[in-house]
């Protein structure tokens, strides 16, 4: 039986009764400016008053359970669910043997302030060795609740007999991304590692100024399970202003080892808070399906960047036939915005299971999902059945020895199956250039298509041999990890190439902008996922019975702004020309197109008689500028934007010279930014916006959604 089936119900019982946390009571982050005895975010008075006889449980390892290529020189941390008594953490209670269950020799210790015991080996391990660490019920928390069970891992270390060098830690991602426009002032700042981080030189090492360098003043905050610092800022953001955000090389993984130089990146503010609530855009496996492999790992991904320590094993359950619990360990991926359950052994075969995340989950801004999400699935009804299989990347972006490419290029690798976003890092996925010189930048990853994106954070060197690689650390839904690294190169050319997004800035907010006011026909079937403005025409209609998930700007400063930014913006994307593609008789329906610049020749575009595809090709930042310079927009009903090979509906832009119309039970993708007005018949659907300069916007039954970025 493996280690991952060794772990107890009992154990994984309690994790799924931890209480949901905010974020100041986070049982799992280390805190900046919070500073309890106990170290666990809870007032001591409080603690007093009640009674603790809930046994603690360990919340994850690094390395984690069945993990491969572990270095021989490294540490060994294991994370508990609350603050525990360090004196019960020995060499009795805190156990790593080898082979022929060899008892290994090292020291111990324990971070209270992160609830964590770490194993430091007196020497290298033996290399391609297994071996299994131990934590017994002798460890006890503050309040002398034992582990339930023993609690029992194990990894394989790398082959060779050499000490791997220390390896400097990386930003894996950040959110807000770098440079980007239109930020919700209410929001936190978020940034990603590559590793397990030292919670109190991470919080020491993150900041964030606004005008003239002056410091945001705020909070941070460490979840050690996604290894995401969270900095809060203690008043709500100036407005559309330039910030910046840094990470120090004071910053320090569980080795000591620093990042080798300060990590920084820009973004700018919108003028309004985010009021708008998260969503759940895709689960793995999708609602109702069958024949899901025993082995899986359960992932939902939601529509924008959340907080991690609000995602526990209370507010993401699984439960199986007859509703038996399921355990497993919780965790977020910053990388992919997805949440995750890893049951403890695999599933029942042929056994039915309901997912739910609960309204305990919320955004960076602090916006609470708006209702339970559920989904089902059946499992296999083999018992042997599961994924053994190793994913494979499939294509690339740039391909394989490509010469030519941009130097603002973003490097794209497609798999040949959903991928677990947690191993989707700087760490196991790099860009270098002459003399293995490393590229700095970070990770993101599109569920829908699997594929993942290197971002550089500067624009490449011009003419130069570049090599990407993604290691074996990569693994797939079932845990498998690529059978060998993947490795290609490409050369740079001298120039940028490719279109940029349009920038909305204060519009980026708003599913609906109009001149003349909102109508929606009286029907509470209509749901606008964002916020709403209109000028200077205040007048907006049928809300309710429509719900709007977001806030309302009518005839108020806010909207006036974006109005202008709106003007901006339209005007950007009708006054581009470079390397445009003219369609002869405006008819879209039945076309197949790759990422560029389209104009209508008639001034008018329609898809009409058969749906269109937007085919990336392999790249997940693609973007699609549409101009329509003097006239329409026109999707027929029932037609269709599909989109393939990883493209996005906030990529994607339409300027229309004067309106648009959306067909009965239409399926729209992109912006619509028109001159005039924007009118969605019937049952239309819009993943994108409704922007309209001078006239109004028209409603019936509607379902419109900004689109993730």
């Amino acid at each position: 039986m493996s280690a991952r089936a060794r772990k107890t119900l009992g154990t994984m019982w309690s994790i799924l009764l931890l209480p949901a946390v905010s974020l100041a009571g986070c049982g799992w982050c280390y805190w900046g400016s919070y500073g309890d005895d106990a170290g666990d975010g809870v007032g001591d008075d409080a603690e007093r008053e009640t009674t603790d006889t809930t046994a603690p449980t360990v919340s994850s390892t690094d390395p984690a359970d069945g993990a491969t290529d572990v270095a021989i020189n490294a540490e060994f941390t294991v994370i508990f669910s609350e603050a525990m008594d360090a004196s019960t953490i020995t060499a009795a209670t805190f156990t790593m043997t080898g082979p022929d269950e060899t008892a290994m020799a090292g020291t111990r210790a324990f971070d209270a302030g992160n609830n964590t015991a770490t194993f430091a080996p007196t020497g290298d391990l033996t290399s391609d060795t297994e071996f299994t660490v131990t934590i017994t019920t002798g460890v006890e928390d503050l309040a002398g609740n034992a582990l339930a069970s023993n609690f029992v891992w194990t990894f394989t270390t790398a082959p060779g007999t050499s000490t791997p060098a220390a390896t400097a830690p990386t930003v894996s991602s950040t959110s807000p991304a770098d440079r980007a426009t239109g930020v919700a002032i209410n929001r936190r700042i978020a940034a990603t590692f590559s590793g397990g981080m030292n919670a109190s030189s991470v919080v020491a090492a993150f900041t964030v100024t606004g005008p003239g360098e002056t410091p945001v003043i705020g909070t941070v905050a460490h979840d050690v399970r996604s290894d995401i610092a969270t900095f809060t800022p203690e008043i709500d953001l100036t407005q559309d202003t330039l910030h910046t955000a840094t990470i120090t090389t004071e910053a320090m993984d569980l080795a000591g080892s620093a990042l080798a130089s300060d990590f920084v990146w820009t973004f700018t503010t919108g003028i309004t808070p985010d009021a708008t609530a998260p969503l759940v855009n895709l689960t793995i496996p999708a609602n109702a399906a069958t024949g899901v492999v025993i082995n899986t790992i359960i992932t939902a991904t939601f529509s924008e960047a959340m907080n991690p320590s609000t995602i526990t094993a209370a507010s993401l359950m699984l439960v199986g036939p007859g509703e038996t619990p399921v355990f497993g360990d919780v965790t977020y991926a910053a990388v992919g915005t997805t949440a995750s359950i890893t049951p403890a052994g695999n599933l029942t075969p042929g056994g039915s299971y309901t997912a739910t995340i609960t309204t305990a989950v919320q955004d960076l801004a602090g916006n609470a999902l708006a209702v339970n999400k559920s989904w089902t699935f059946t499992t296999a009804a083999s018992a042997p059945a599961g994924d053994n299989a190793a994913p494979a990347v499939s294509s690339t972006n740039p391909a394989d020895t490509a010469t030519d490419v941009p130097i603002n290029q973003r490097i794209n690798a497609t798999f040949s199956e959903a991928m677990n976003p947690l191993t989707l890092s700087t760490a196991h996925y790099t860009v270098t250039g002459p003399g293995a010189t490393s590229v700095t930048g970070t990770v993101s990853y599109d569920v829908p298509s699997s594929i993942a994106t290197f971002v550089p954070t500067t624009d490449l060197a011009p003419n130069v041999l570049f090599t990407a690689r993604i290691t074996t650390g990569v693994k797939d839904l079932a845990g498998n990890a690529l059978a060998t690294e993947f490795v290609w190169t490409f050369t740079t050319a001298d120039t940028p190439a490719g279109q940029a997004p349009v920038d909305l800035q204060s519009a980026t907010t708003f599913a609906i902008l109009a001149g003349a006011g909102v109508t929606n026909v009286n029907n509470p079937g209509t749901i606008i996922n964002g916020d709403i403005g209109t000028s200077p025409t205040p007048a907006v209609g049928g809300f309710p019975p429509g719900v709007l998930n977001g806030t309302l700007h009518a005839s108020d400063p806010i909207a006036e702004l974006a109005k202008l930014d709106l003007t901006t913006a339209y005007n950007d994307a009708a006054g581009r020309s470079i390397n445009v593609v003219t369609i002869a008789d405006g008819e879209l329906g039945g076309l197949t197109l790759a990422p560029g610049l389209y104009m209508s020749a008639p001034g008018s575009f329609a898809i009409t008689s058969v749906d269109l595809t937007l085919d990336a090709q392999g790249d997940a930042n693609a973007v699609y500028v549409f101009q329509m310079p003097s006239s329409t927009l026109t999707v027929g009903n029932g037609r269709q934007v599909i989109l393939s090979g990883g493209a996005k509906a906030s990529n994607i832009f339409w300027q229309v010279g004067s309106s648009a119309t959306l067909g009965t039970t239409s399926v729209f993708k992109g912006t619509i930014m028109a001159d005039q007005a924007i009118t969605l018949e019937t049952g239309a659907t819009l993943d994108g916006r409704a922007l309209a300069r001078i006239a109004a916007v028209s409603l019936d039954t509607n379902v419109i959604t900004i689109p993730a970025p």
